[in-house]
């Protein structure tokens, strides 16, 4: 009986060995072992590492060459062949690996010693937890009353800029980003002779909870560094929100923004930074912000 099982065993690797020489351009040959207990178990390489998550999986493709460069050309997941009408094993294990990740991203907490860095405070938004946060971005968008004593005790008024950074829907985000980005961000604009206002952080705030936060401070351009949504491709990138003057009432359309942040295949840190001071310089010189700028930088405002 124990005979018959290894040469089972040796049949099923001889039949993964064959189909790995035909399979061009595929991940490395799964290794198969037995268990203590005799049971035959396939063990597949991690499919996240990037030589296999890149690795095509379309069984004898008609030009190898171009699928690989195809592939090469986009994040989407393309070229990860089929098993019958269902996906290949890989496919769906990275698919759940980077699902995981976007969630990990999203209940995940910023780093406390990443805001003590900056000696960024905290304050919260009319969110309770992570679950209202999804399921009420109206709350996300408001300051609770505590945070408004705070704030207005704590931070110097009508600054020229004023920078908050905010968890939003990726705490990996601020963990990863805000520790390249803000100092550059800081330095462009004392360089600048930019005057800036105190910086604090936000739990559970979306984008328009500046709109609350200027009608206390008053400043001339206010930025918010926010977690992006996580995707299944990336789920640490950042954004760059801002806006002149904004006030109750202002929406989307009157901010700007320098998005996907994030040194995983996104706008380098570094020059994100870059981007923002400009930026901001833009909305200083023109007093817009929004489509408004748009308008007044090409003649039509």
């Amino acid at each position: 009986m124990e005979q018959g099982k290894m040469d089972i065993e040796a049949i099923v690797q001889a039949v993964l060995n064959e189909l790995s020489k035909k399979n061009s351009g595929q991940a490395a040959t799964p290794q198969v072992t037995t268990q203590t207990n005799g049971d035959l178990v396939i063990d597949l390489p991690d499919p996240t590492l990037p030589e296999y998550r890149r690795a095509p999986g379309v069984k004898n493709p008609y030009d190898p060459e171009g699928l690989r460069n195809l592939m090469a050309t986009t994040t989407a997941r393309i070229g990860v062949g089929r098993a019958g009408p269902r996906p290949r094993t890989s496919t769906l294990l990275l698919f759940q690996s980077d699902h995981g990740v976007t969630q990990d991203a999203i209940y995940g907490e910023v780093d406390q010693a990443v805001l003590d860095k900056f000696d960024l405070f905290t304050v919260q938004t009319q969110v309770q937890d992570r679950n209202q946060y999804l399921t009420r971005p109206d709350l996300g968008r408001r300051l609770s009353e505590e945070a408004k004593r705070t704030i207005a005790e704590r931070c110097v008024k009508k600054p020229q800029v004023q920078i908050v950074v905010g968890d939003g829907l990726s705490a990996a985000a601020i963990n990863n980003n805000l520790p390249i980005i803000y100092p550059i961000i800081v330095q462009g604009l004392k360089s600048a002779n930019i005057s800036l206002g105190t910086p604090f952080f936000i739990k559970f705030a979306r984008v328009g909870v500046i709109n609350d936060v200027n009608d206390i401070i008053g400043a001339d351009v206010v930025v918010i560094l926010i977690g992006e949504r996580p995707g299944l491709g990336i789920a640490d990138a950042l954004s760059a929100y801002m806006g002149w003057r904004p006030t109750a009432g202002k929406t989307d359309a009157e901010r700007d923004v320098v998005c996907m942040i994030t040194v995983h295949g996104g706008t380098n840190p570094l020059e994100g930074g870059a981007y923002v001071v400009e930026m901001i310089k833009k909305t200083l010189q023109y007093q817009a912000s929004g489509v408004e700028l748009k308008l007044k930088t090409s003649g039509q405002g």
